[in-house]
């Protein structure tokens, strides 16, 4: 029993060691050794490690594409219309031993970087260019996001804008100016079309002044025009054999 009583504290000791010892990182997964404090230069794995008892210690790190949800953040936007905008970022580790060396969390890092990055490059422009150009500012924002966390070994793959939420009394606001410009643009045309038709008035006008013969013919056009209907009676102010006269000169 006394043997026994021996053998089990030891089993259990050698476990510790062992587990200590012998690590097994996933394909998805390296490892960052330090030796007496210090890191080596690359990081290690997949497959099996060997670690050297108290002298080396290691931090596993996921080198999969990560998914964050940017928490709702509060916008100005340019034209000082108040919104509430969130999105998702896709990200992975590039660089294991800097993500585990140059930033204490890098996922937490990131995340407040992505809302702060998010609030700023929002706010520099107007509502309409958040709802109608996504693609161009969810460009802007990733290439952002890279640039600042290239130090930390992450590599920013996508930022997609998710809602970008307005409060009603806005909502409202904004059909009401809708509304308005589009009534605008219907004058606009409207007298556009006008300024036209009556351009083309006067080029006719000027043409007929000057070709007496033209006006003859438009004079006949319009009384075939209004011989269409039966009820009216035609009185002619001149002879066809006049009419006639004229359009041989």
């Amino acid at each position: 029993m006394g043997g026994i009583g021996f053998l089990i504290p030891l089993l259990a000791f050698a476990v510790v060691i062992l587990t200590s010892v012998i690590k097994v990182l996933k394909e998805y997964e390296r490892g960052v050794i330090f030796t007496l404090g210090r890191v080596g230069r690359k990081a290690s794995g997949p497959g099996l490690i060997l670690l050297i008892p108290v002298i080396q210690t290691m931090r596993k790190v996921d080198m999969r594409t990560l998914v964050h949800d940017v928490p709702t953040q509060d916008v100005i936007s340019q034209d000082n219309v108040s919104v509430k905008v969130n999105a998702v970022i896709y990200y992975r580790v590039v660089d294991a031993v800097r993500a585990v060396v140059q930033v204490e969390n890098y996922m937490a890092a990131t995340s407040q970087l992505a809302q702060t990055t998010l609030r700023s490059v929002l706010g520099k422009h107007d509502l309409d260019e958040m709802l109608q150009e996504r693609d161009k500012l969810n460009k802007d924002i990733q290439e952002i996001l890279d640039h600042q966390t290239e130090a930390w070994g992450i590599k920013v793959s996508n930022v997609e804008i998710k809602h970008v939420d307005v409060d009603p009394s806005m909502i409202r606001a904004i059909a009401r100016q809708a509304e308005a410009e589009r009534e605008r643009r219907s004058k606009v045309i409207l007298a556009e079309g006008e300024y036209q038709a009556a351009a083309k008035l006067s080029e006719a006008a000027q043409v007929l002044a000057t070709s007496p013969g033209a006006m003859e013919l438009r004079y006949l056009n319009s009384l075939q025009d209004i011989a269409g209907d039966r009820t009216n009676t035609i009185v002619f102010p001149f002879s066809l054999t006049d009419l006639a006269e004229r359009l041989r000169h």
